[in-house]
């Protein structure tokens, strides 16, 4: 059966959701009611979120969570994150309070440039083109002033543009790569613009250069756009305290716990296998931090990943030593992100969780993800190296379990207490519930 539809965009909203209903579903009207059980009764507010991507149907939701106590800098942050795994919130904040109690995270922004190019071809003597380019640099600051100038008056901008030779990878291949300052933005509008002004006087200025040849003349451009791959806009994130300090409940031995610790970051330094689920970890915290600042969450994990395998290989983000009997845990990553612009600036829930977060900065917002991202390893890698990771998730995990067997609240009851002292798994809920069924 074919479900090709012309002009599905022109529909209407409820045209569009009829048609889907009735193509892919054997109770219509419910697969209807359950999408409109969806909308919000604002229909001011629905229609803000209709509009951000394009066939709007309905609203999916992900829960928002806070994770309370961390403190950065001295500085003491409440942190929305948005996000649909269990514990992972939990996670953050328990990891928050443990190093709030030793000093607490130290963050600093190395630095917050972001990246662009102009991908073009060139077919002709090098060191014209090299000419070319001295003489030409001057006008793509120029031919952008309409573009850069808000954003200069805010201290951001082209900061360089630099001519490539990337021949030896691909015939006749050459970049403009240009480097940028966004300020508070993530800036990606600005960058793309900026870029397609560049390929539009790098085109229009061959065309008029003396020296080249006719051939030489028609540059072809393949594309102008933004990198995800931001090497010069980094964060460190950093917890440190001695060996002594990290004893708690769960870590009677905390010298065994640091040696168990840093060898299990060592592994993640040196087994792909390993460091991809490590990093992921990580992740599971900045993701959510992003997702509830209204950041693209896509673009950091791309970026993010890129960076773990800068040197070839695909290593752990994080780092951690014993040195001189104090305990080191750190990481660094690229992080483009912004708090103007955007989502941050139509998104309710996004202003709200800003808000939250006492409207940081575009630097400032880097630093919190970052401590969260540390934060959510931390928190991984301690139970991984203590009791093991099920225990705390599974627990975290069951209500997921009871909910898709709708048990009632005298079933909860039973569950709970038969599982104080029972493995949790999806299998041993699912058989008691049926064994008290009965």
């Amino acid at each position: 059966m074919s479900h090709e539809i012309a002009g599905f965009s022109k529909l209407s909203k409820i045209e569009k959701i009829e048609w889907l209903a009735k193509q892919y579903f054997s109770e219509p009207e419910e697969a209807i009611s359950l999408l409109k059980k969806y909308w919000n009764t604002d229909v001011k507010l629905q229609q803000l979120h209709d509009e951000f991507i394009e066939n709007t149907i309905s609203n999916f939701y992900l829960p928002l969570g806070i994770a309370p106590n961390f403190t950065i800098n001295g500085r003491n942050y409440t942190v929305p994150m948005v996000i649909e795994e269990s514990s992972v919130v939990a996670a953050a904040a328990k990891s928050a309070k443990f190093w709030s109690k030793r000093g607490g995270f130290k963050t600093t922004v190395i630095n917050t440039e972001k990246i662009g190019q102009v991908h073009f071809i060139y077919k002709g003597d090098k060191s014209k083109l090299v000419n070319f380019f001295s003489q030409t640099k001057p006008k793509f600051y120029q031919e952008t002033e309409s573009i850069t100038q808000n954003m200069q008056k805010r201290g951001g901008g082209i900061l360089d543009i630099i001519l490539h030779d990337k021949t030896a990878d691909l015939e006749n291949y050459y970049q403009l790569h240009a480097t940028f300052e966004t300020k508070d933005s993530m800036g990606a509008n600005f960058i793309n613009s900026c870029l397609e002004q560049f390929a539009k006087t790098l085109k229009h200025e061959a065309l008029m250069f003396e020296a080249f040849s006719e051939e030489e003349k028609n540059i072809e451009v393949v594309m102008s756009i933004l990198s995800n791959y931001v090497t010069n806009c980094i964060v460190r994130a950093e917890v440190s305290c001695t060996i002594e300090e990290l004893a708690e409940k769960h870590i009677e031995n905390p010298t065994e716990f640091a040696e168990k610790f840093v060898r299990a970051v060592q592994i993640a330094q040196i087994e792909p296998y390993r460091a991809v689920t490590h990093n992921k970890g990580i992740m599971n915290g900045i993701d959510a931090v992003v997702l509830a600042t209204g950041n693209d969450f896509r673009a950091v994990e791309a970026g993010a990943h890129a960076y773990a395998s800068r040197d070839g290989k695909y290593r752990s983000l994080s780092n951690a030593t014993v040195e001189n009997g104090i305990f080191t845990f750190w990481l660094e990553i690229p992080l483009a992100i912004g708090t103007v612009g955007g989502l941050t600036s139509l998104h309710p829930m996004v202003k709200l969780n800003l808000e939250i977060l006492e409207k940081p900065s575009a630097p400032e917002l880097m630093q919190i993800v970052a401590a969260v991202g540390l934060a959510q390893n931390f928190a991984a890698l301690r139970s991984l190296t203590t009791k093991g990771i099920q225990e705390g998730h599974m627990k975290m995990h069951i209500n997921n379990i009871l909910n898709q067997y709708q048990a009632t609240a005298e079933e909860r009851i039973k569950v709970a207490e038969y599982f104080k002292n029972n493995t949790i798994s999806h299998a041993s809920v699912a058989g008691f519930l049926e064994e008290i069924r009965k």
